[in-house]
This record gives structure tokens, C-alpha cells and sequence, in this order.
């Protein structure tokens, strides 16, 4: 996608999402055969839910109908909220998964599995994992020292662990961690 059509595209789309009270993530357009894919991906602090996804798709649909920056072709458009894979680059998508298991690349110290704990300006206070019965370890990375982060996801997680969905003891895996992971969260219109 062209810098100008990728500019037009967030030009666009950018009020629109606001006024839903979203943030855009991310605009990518690709080659699906004869056919564009449009895939533009929301989110915010609370999550984003399945409603919201569906109004904000009919909303940027409508916008790309009385727009011409799509062109004549065909495409697809899809929104989506982010999901557990999509890397951690941000301090708002560290604040966002307070709680929550990360597999962090630092450029010195190389890879470090542990779970945020607290966000602020300069980095994030994190808890290592003991092993073989150890306590927890706490630790510190700056955010100018993470290379790459990812959310790992758990399926045995201790009773009550902040961010946890479940917490009741009932189940041994966490079984929606939070909306703002859900690729389930997704609509797809074509043009």
C-alpha cells in the first residue's frame, strides 16, 4: 500500500473511530487474488466488543462508499480488535495487559518471561515466575530496552490473578482473558 493511500486511508478512518471511541491500531491493505483486503484493527482501554466492532465497520464502510480512495477495485473490509498475538509496542498496550504474562526480548539481557505488574512513563515493574516451587522474582525493563514483546497466553493460571476472567477456582485455564484479545471480534463486509 502506498504511503498517500495509506495516509488517505487513516485520514478517513481516524475521525470515525474516535467518535466510536476507539483508537486505530492499524490499517493494512493486501492482495487477496483478484480482490483487496482491507483489514483495520480497533481497540481501547476497555476492550472493544462485538457491537462496537459491527457499528464501526458499517460506519468506515459507509465512509469508503463516498470516498474514492479505494478506487474501482473490489475489496473486502475487515475490523477487527487486536488478538494475543499481536506484538506489545506501545505503553498503552503494556497499561492494557496489567496482569497478564509477557515474553519480553530485550536488547541486553536477552529473553525474559514475566508478568506486568505496573506501567508507568519509563518502563514496566514485572514479577519473574519462580520455578520449582521459588518465589516470584521481582524485575524492571525500560521500554527503550524492549526489542519485542508478546503476550503469552496461560491456560493454568493461580486463583485470582489480576486481569484473571475466571478467578473462581473452577477451571484450570482462563477462558476469556479479555475482550480487547478476542479474534472473535470481527466483521467482514465486502464492497
Amino acid at each position: 500500500m502506498s504511503t498517500t493511500q495509506s495516509e488517505r486511508l487513516r485520514a478517513l478512518f481516524e475521525p470515525l473511530v474516535d467518535k466510536a471511541g476507539l483508537e486505530l491500531e492499524e490499517v493494512t491493505l493486501s492482495a487477496s487474488g483478484r480482490r483487496r483486503q482491507l483489514l483495520v484493527v480497533v481497540d481501547s482501554e476497555e476492550g472493544v466488543q462485538l457491537d462496537a466492532v459491527a457499528e464501526i465497520s458499517r460506519s468506515l464502510s459507509q465512509a469508503l462508499d463516498a470516498s474514492d480512495v479505494m478506487g474501482e477495485a473490489e475489496y473486502v473490509l475487515e475490523v477487527t480488535s487486536p488478538g494475543t498475538d499481536r506484538p506489545l509496542t506501545e505503553p498503552r498496550h503494556f497499561r492494557r495487559n496489567t496482569g497478564r504474562l509477557v515474553k519480553l526480548a530485550l536488547k541486553e539481557r536477552g529473553e525474559l518471561i514475566a508478568r506486568i505488574m505496573a506501567v508507568d512513563e519509563a518502563g514496566l515493574d514485572l514479577e519473574v515466575p519462580g520455578v520449582k516451587g521459588r518465589k516470584p522474582k521481582p524485575a524492571r525493563a525500560d521500554f527503550a530496552e524492549i526489542a519485542k514483546a508478546r503476550v503469552e497466553v496461560e491456560f493454568t493460571r493461580r486463583d485470582g490473578a489480576p486481569g484473571d476472567a475466571v478467578g473462581d477456582g473452577d477451571t484450570d485455564f482462563d477462558t476469556e482473558p479479555d475482550d480487547s484479545d478476542s479474534d472473535i471480534d470481527e466483521t467482514t463486509e465486502e464492497a
